[in-house]
């Protein structure tokens, strides 16, 4: 794989994070704000400056490339680093380690990090058509299992996904058109467009084609199979790796023509892995958060938001809801998604 990241910490760095304050944890209520942490960039050859033009950010450089900007992150080599506030320079497994009850709620010990990753993803060129394996073979592959959902934060008219295949193609047929490089196609395309989701499970078929702002919400995985990369080089010049045989061995080869996802009320996507809700918001409605009083990860895919405490959240911006706070208010007409994790 070949990438280069803007915002990963070595375990250096990572030392010379302040700890978290001792002695007993403050009171989580309505008093308590929303948690913001510092965007880690990706570099990628098919990435562009959406993030810039369209969320207003300074990038890190200002002639490259950003495919994707991971805004709440609990990887080995990758940290949300919280950017602001009593726990500015903590980082997002210092959090769920040291203070996980108190921030998230309880029923969570079973994950050793925190078990969801959210991304935006700007898509100037295709993707590699690729897979991620499932839970049954991820082990045995070396990899780890990622189920996923994009909603279209916005995309150019006609801007084409590619997911699941045409129907009536075999394995037989996919693997014929590896070897004659015309995967693409064996592949079904859709066209949506801003608003609409639609969720991958581990083992389809898929690939973002040109011109998307994609809100991107998964399993904290990072293994990927490309099996087609449109004969292009990466930013070194060089063609990029494959993994035909990891990928051959995950495609569910029973997945033909899927369409883009019809919400259940306001649930866009529901699996044993997270929960993601649309809610449309008029001025000076509040969020609505989960009945239980458990933490939520809030984005505003339009519109803005104002905290208990007067902060603003524009387009763009994620946060991290402690249990328990008091919900933010709509400055605007605005479209958040609400994403929580089953216990």
């Amino acid at each position: 794989m070949i990438w280069r990241v803007t915002g990963m910490m070595s375990n250096e760095t990572m030392r010379r994070i302040p700890p978290l304050q001792s002695g007993p944890p403050p009171h989580i209520g309505a008093s308590v704000e929303p948690i913001t942490f510092k965007p880690v960039y990706v570099e990628r050859v098919w990435g562009g400056r959406q993030l810039e033009s369209v969320y207003g950010r300074t990038l890190p450089d200002p002639n490259l490339p950003y495919g994707e900007s991971w805004e709440i992150a609990d990887r080995e080599d990758a940290q949300s680093i919280v950017s602001d506030g009593p726990l500015a320079g903590a980082t997002l497994h210092e959090l769920w380690t040291a203070r996980r009850d108190e921030i998230f709620g309880g029923g969570y010990d079973a994950h050793p990090r925190f078990p969801i990753l959210v991304k935006v993803l700007d898509a100037r060129d295709k993707l590699s058509i690729q897979v991620h394996p499932p839970a049954r073979l991820a082990a045995k592959l070396s990899g780890e299992p990622k189920t996923e959902m994009w909603f279209i934060a916005d995309c150019d008219p006609g801007a084409k996904l590619y997911i699941g295949l045409k129907r009536g193609v075999t394995r037989a047929d996919f693997e014929k058109a590896i070897a004659s490089g015309t995967v693409a196609d064996c592949v079904h395309e859709v066209s949506p467009v801003p608003g609409e989701s639609i969720f991958l499970a581990s083992g389809r078929l898929h690939a973002i084609g040109a011109g998307f702002l994609i809100h991107e919400i998964q399993q904290n995985s990072d293994t990927t199979y490309r099996v087609f990369d449109w004969n292009r080089v990466g930013l070194d010049g060089k063609p990029r790796s494959l993994h035909v045989e990891q990928s051959l061995a995950s495609i569910d080869f029973n997945d033909f023509e899927p369409a883009m996802d019809v919400p259940v009320g306001n649930t866009l996507a529901a699996c044993p892995y997270f929960r993601t809700d649309r809610q449309l918001l008029e001025t000076g409605e509040p969020a609505q958060l989960p009945e239980d009083g458990r933490f939520a990860i809030l984005t505003v895919a339009e519109g803005s938001l104002t905290s208990a405490g007067g902060r603003s959240f524009g387009k763009g911006s994620f946060l991290l809801l402690p249990r328990g706070a008091a919900p933010p208010v709509a400055a605007e007409p605005s479209t958040i998604l609400r994403v929580t994790l089953p216990l």
